[in-house]
């Protein structure tokens, strides 16, 4: 969870910086401010561990390989499972 927060600064620092060179060279987008950027982010620091934790669930409830499926199939036999 920290990578993702460390990441999610890093990109808030980038269209930080981007607004910064757009407002030197006079180049103004209305919605492109410092309050989209931060509502940007809030998004990303949200978005990023749900994608986490939905690939997780996916990834226990549906077998993806021939080797998983296999195991699965011993587990129920000896019923572990």
């Amino acid at each position: 969870m920290d990578k993702t927060k460390q990441y999610v600064a890093m990109i808030g620092g980038v269209l930080g910086a981007l607004l910064l060179f757009f407002q030197a060279i006079g180049f103004e987008i209305s919605w492109f401010n410092v309050k989209t950027i931060d509502a940007f982010m809030n998004v990303l620091l949200a978005a990023v561990p749900l994608a986490f934790a939905l690939y997780g669930v996916y990834k226990n409830q549906f077998l993806l390989t021939k080797k998983a499926q296999k195991q699965e199939e011993v587990l129920k036999k000896q019923g572990l499972k």
